[in-house]
């Protein structure tokens, strides 16, 4: 037996014992898990002692120093049971990988093993009210201090604002200069008394994500990540990051929009014998299986240290555009009854008005396309007519 095959059979036993099996009649979230906090953190730390959280992240910062394959071979069992890990998933997928890319050596050994061991939360700040697919147009700002920097602003879809411990956010520190320049990445402390978190509901009605105001909020000089009026280089690393967790983390057995869900839908109503609906499932077994091995790819390459660059936005282009199909067919599965309801089709009902989100979040299907179209196929360049002016002299609206 490989080390390979030695590590998915150990990941399987502790599974079996810690975690519970995938569940088709139960009520999950939009994180994909409805249980306590605190019992989400305790699962959390338990993986980490497990040695199976972090696991191609270095020793030093609290991983486990192994592979993609293990990284793979551990998230392919994790299918078969609910994780309570979604709010770690944040965290662990853009502001902790963007920290061990640009932090210092002290922002790596304070952040990084209380992030694995579950005793911390992270959430990403990046959204406003005026600056969505156009993120450069921000315009919360961080002023020098004697101490430090104040943050000033508001942020807008915030995912686990209101239970993390930091967060990583951009604000505009020069507005004399152009709209991309001037920025800087902070790490800031969520439970500062001039941070608000309101809820923001969405179609489903439920409230995944939320609005941050920033009021006067103090920040220390070391909490800069990366350098000073250099942000959007940050924000570009985190950006990847969160395309390549959102596009190619692969679709769990809890998505009721993933190929195993579909398919025992379409069975419970005897869908499955129909010659179409049959194709269109093989169709979306071989799509996913494509985004399974394009995401396999991008992370070997990402821990062997290789940029992957803008190629993440094409795993984040093909996994909005999935679950936008993915939803179409479980319609025509479920027909009429989609709308009539009934406890057996909530889930699949509230998956199908979520979908259109994920070609919103994270960055829109049209930023996606614009992005690989310039730095993948090295097409032409938007024209960008405010790129070189200042930002103070920008003609912009909240």
């Amino acid at each position: 037996m490989t080390s390979i095959d030695e590590f998915r059979t150990r990941a399987r036993r502790w599974l079996e014992q810690h975690a519970k099996p995938f569940d088709e009649s139960a009520d999950y979230d939009m994180e994909g898990s409805s249980v306590p906090l605190e019992e989400s953190k305790r699962f959390q730390k338990a993986l980490w002692e497990a040695g199976f959280a972090g696991i191609t992240w270095p020793k030093e910062y609290g991983g486990q120093g192994r592979g993609a394959e293990e990284l793979i071979a551990f998230s392919e069992e994790a299918a078969d049971f609910e994780l309570p890990t979604g709010p770690f998933v944040i965290g662990l997928g853009m502001p902790g990988p963007t920290i061990l890319e640009l932090g210092t050596e002290e922002q790596k050994r304070r952040y990084l093993p209380p992030m694995l061991r579950g005793e911390e939360i992270w959430c990403q700040l990046f959204s406003e009210p005026g600056a969505g697919s156009d993120v450069a147009s921000l315009q919360t700002t961080a002023t020098r201090t004697e101490n430090g920097w104040v943050i000033n602003g508001q942020k807008v879809w915030t995912s686990g604002a209101q239970y993390s411990d930091f967060g990583a956010i951009i604000a505009r520190t020069d507005p004399t200069l152009p709209k991309h320049k001037g920025i800087t990445m902070f790490v800031v402390d969520m439970h500062h008394p001039g941070v608000t978190v309101r809820p923001l509901v969405v179609a489903t009605g439920q409230a995944p994500f939320n609005e941050v105001f920033f009021d006067n909020v103090e920040v220390p000089a070391d909490a800069v990540i990366g350098e000073v009026d250099k942000g959007w280089d940050a924000a570009v690393v985190m950006l990847r990051n969160e395309r390549v967790a959102i596009g190619a983390g692969g679709r769990a057995r809890s998505n009721p929009l993933s190929y195993d869900s579909l398919l025992e839908l379409a069975r419970a109503r005897g869908a499955h014998t129909d010659t179409a609906v049959r194709r269109r499932l093989a169709l979306l077994y071989a799509r996913e299986s494509a985004l399974t091995t394009y995401g396999r790819v991008l992370h070997e390459e990402t821990t062997a240290g290789l940029q992957i660059g803008a190629r993440g936005s094409a795993a984040k282009l093909a996994g909005a555009e999935l679950s936008l199909w993915a939803a179409d067919l479980a319609q025509d599965i479920l027909g009429g009854d989609v709308v009539l309801g009934g406890a057996d089709v909530e889930r699949v009902a509230a998956a199908i008005v979520g979908a259109p989100g994920g070609a919103t979040a994270g960055g829109t299907n049209e930023i996606q396309r614009n992005i690989i179209g310039e730095r993948v196929l090295g097409l032409a360049k938007d024209p960008g007519v405010d790129r070189n002016t200042p930002f103070n002299q920008l003609k912009l609206s909240r």
